[in-house]
């Protein structure tokens, strides 16, 4: 009788220790399972912003528009405009390595047209037509280079109120002395290389950025970055999809500066 309660007792414990071991074994192969599918996932790109370098200054281009500060168009529909350039050439490519690793235009150095800080035209031509609706408008044309760096000098952009029509009204509220901010790149559809470094470019109208005043706060799906000088920035490590890009003029304190245009969004797309 001892010896069948002895036999018993060992093969329950052989049994519990095959358990154990069983036990092990599983959570051994688990371990090692979960560590291959991590280590298999691609690591998330992470969004960052470096200054642009390397263009040439253009330190004397000058884009001239004559007429009034205030234009007054009879009627809505096609107005004509009529540039003026000094030191700038349309059309040329411009000299510089970034010209390869930017969305670079083939029909060269142009004019961003800017109505309403709304997405801009290009022109390769001084002279053009647009369709300006009734109202009251704000309109900023700027030097563009090849790849769509914005010229920065004091004489590169023309600034214009456009009053249109017999009844034009000012919805925006335009204070064309106040500090404004104008978006420029990046803007529409991006593929190949082309997705691997994207321009990031505004214009600040009746004010300087600097570290303890007004500054611009770029978000970039989430990601937040503080400008506090008015360059040129390359965008990397973005993901494939739609991208959203927020700016904002804030002042010393963080607080948006007051004016139709010194929060903008807006959204690009990215494809192999």
């Amino acid at each position: 009788m001892t010896h069948v309660k002895m036999s018993i007792v060992a093969l329950a414990l052989v049994f519990v220790t095959s358990c154990k071991t069983d036990k092990k074994e599983v959570e051994k192969s688990t371990e090692t399972t979960n560590q291959a599918v991590s280590q298999s996932e691609p690591e998330a790109s992470t969004i960052a912003i470096t200054p642009l370098t390397d263009s040439p200054a253009y330190a004397d281009a000058t884009l001239i528009l004559d007429t009034p500060e205030t234009m007054v168009i009879p009627q809505a529909g096609d107005a004509p405009f009529s540039f003026g350039l000094e030191n700038y050439v349309l059309k040329d490519q411009t000299d510089s390595p970034n010209a390869q690793k930017l969305a670079n235009s083939g029909k060269g150095q142009h004019i961003h047209f800017i109505l309403n800080n709304q997405p801009y035209s290009a022109h390769y031509d001084p002279n053009f037509k647009k369709d300006i609706p009734e109202g009251v408008h704000h309109l900023v044309a700027f030097l563009s280079r090849s790849y769509h760096e914005s010229v920065k000098n004091d004489n590169s952009v023309v600034v214009r109120k456009l009053e249109v029509g017999a009844n034009s009204e000012d919805k925006l509220g335009l204070d064309m002395d106040a500090p404004t901010l104008i978006y420029s790149r990046p803007k529409g559809e991006y593929t190949g290389a082309d997705t691997n470094q994207v321009l990031l470019d505004f214009f600040v109208l009746n004010t300087t950025l600097s570290e303890n005043g007004n500054k611009v706060i770029a978000t970039i799906n989430n990601t937040e970055f503080t400008i506090t000088e008015w360059i040129p920035h390359v965008i990397t490590g973005l993901p494939k999809g739609e991208t959203t890009i927020a700016l904002q003029l804030v002042d010393a304190d963080g607080n948006v500066i007051p004016g139709p245009f010194n929060s903008v969004k807006r959204s690009i797309m990215l494809k192999d």
